[in-house]
């Protein structure tokens, strides 16, 4: 008599974000270097937990090519926050190769404006 095969749970898969960034002003309004692996605010009124696992493609002003990059959810910032700030989430990106190029590419384009006091969408 064949045995059912073995169920596992399955976990769910990571949901695809896309983000297009157009201007030095926007990529430090969404940019988390306060992350250990850096991080970026993404608008969404889609529903997230913290540590849910997303993937996101990151277009940064004229380069061509999309950085795909994994996360994971650090940020809530729900509908109705204090002071207008947009709702979205906070991504930290991962240790991995995509997440350390997107951070060097990211904080190489914002040079010496990391050191602003200007709000962000998340400080």
């Amino acid at each position: 008599m064949a045995s059912a095969p073995e169920s596992r749970p399955v976990a769910p898969r990571p949901s695809v974000l896309s983000l297009n960034i157009n201007s030095k002003s926007a990529l430090y309004a969404a940019y988390m270097p306060f992350l250990r692996n850096g991080g970026i605010f993404i608008p969404t009124t889609r529903s997230y937990n913290i540590g849910d696992e997303v993937f996101m493609l990151l277009a940064l002003m004229d380069d061509p090519t999309k950085l795909p990059i994994a996360g994971t959810v650090v940020w809530i910032t729900p509908p109705g926050a204090q002071n207008s700030k947009a709702q979205g989430i906070g991504v930290q990106f991962k240790s991995d190769e995509s997440g350390i190029e997107a951070k060097r590419k990211i904080e190489g384009l914002l040079g010496g404006v990391m050191q602003s006091s200007r709000p962000t969408h998340t400080m």
